[in-house]
């Protein structure tokens, strides 16, 4: 499958990459590449992961706080949000 993003999640993903790369040299890029091989995996296996709602799924980072939610059309995964997952959860809720 291929994917997209809604230009809100692309925001919230270089926002984060930001944030991590601030916090450390290299960690921006490990988080990037952690993001995408979670993408990665959704597309492989878009059912498998948990249902957030009738439309919406998550699929989780392994070794960040992030959860990647995504809603599936046809063959391609539109990434809905890069969510903290410390952040309040129904904020990207509003999102088409």
């Amino acid at each position: 499958m291929k994917f997209s993003f809604h230009e809100l999640a692309e925001t919230e993903l270089i926002s984060a990459i930001e944030y991590y790369e601030s916090c450390q040299h290299g960690l921006g890029l490990s988080f990037s590449e952690e993001v995408y091989a979670t993408i990665d995996r959704a597309c492989q296996f878009p059912m498998a992961w948990e249902s957030i709602d009738s439309k919406t799924r998550r699929c989780l980072t392994n070794r960040f706080p992030y959860g990647i939610l995504y809603r599936i059309s046809g063959k391609e995964i539109r990434v809905m949000a890069v969510m903290n997952l410390h952040r309040k959860p129904g904020y990207w809720k509003d999102r088409k």
